[in-house]
């Protein structure tokens, strides 16, 4: 299958994109990322990505916009919702870009994480999907996520410490 993977970071793609190669799958990537606060946190992990992606032989498409504010505009009033609100909207963006570029299926790095809700993001997947026309690839990625770690110190790639958004750098801090 000719899939786009929607990637949060560098890290975070390294073990799915092996994984995909593996099981004969061609790959791109995209990175859509608005929830990442602040802005130099966000141009680490793009950079980290585009430092992945250049590495590995792995086409980066589409525009890695910071839309920080939109994402704001969603989640204030509804922090305890703050997850899904997110996953749907990279996922949006990702299934929309997958659909204009002519890919099989998009799928997401965000199924190689112990710390996301899994399957709040499957099912996001699968509704979007539905609801634009191009199918949502799912695969448990947690099992290659110490590999996706192992690559990414290789490589010397920026690990990041949260999740990106405010809230969860706060959680970070306070616990």
């Amino acid at each position: 299958m000719n899939l786009l993977l929607h990637i949060c970071c560098g890290p975070c793609a390294a073990g799915p994109v092996e994984l995909l190669k593996e099981e004969g799958h061609s790959v791109s990537c995209c990175f859509f990322n608005p929830n990442v606060h602040p802005y130099l946190e966000h141009q680490e992990r793009l950079a980290a990505a585009e430092k992945f992606c250049e590495s590995s032989g792995i086409p980066l498409v589409g525009e890695p916009e910071y839309e920080l504010e939109q994402f704001l505009r969603m989640v204030v009033n509804h922090e305890d919702e703050r997850c899904p609100i997110c996953y749907r909207y990279r996922l949006e963006r990702a299934a929309d870009l997958a659909k204009r570029e002519g890919f099989d299926a998009f799928t997401t790095t965000l199924l190689v994480s112990p710390h996301q809700k899994h399957q709040v993001i499957d099912e996001i997947g699968q509704e979007v999907g539905n609801s634009l026309g191009i199918e949502f690839y799912y695969k448990d990625f947690r099992p290659v996520w110490k590999r996706g770690r192992q690559i990414a110190k290789e490589l010397e790639l920026y690990r990041q410490q949260y999740c990106g958004c405010v809230y969860s750098e706060k959680e970070r801090y306070l616990g």
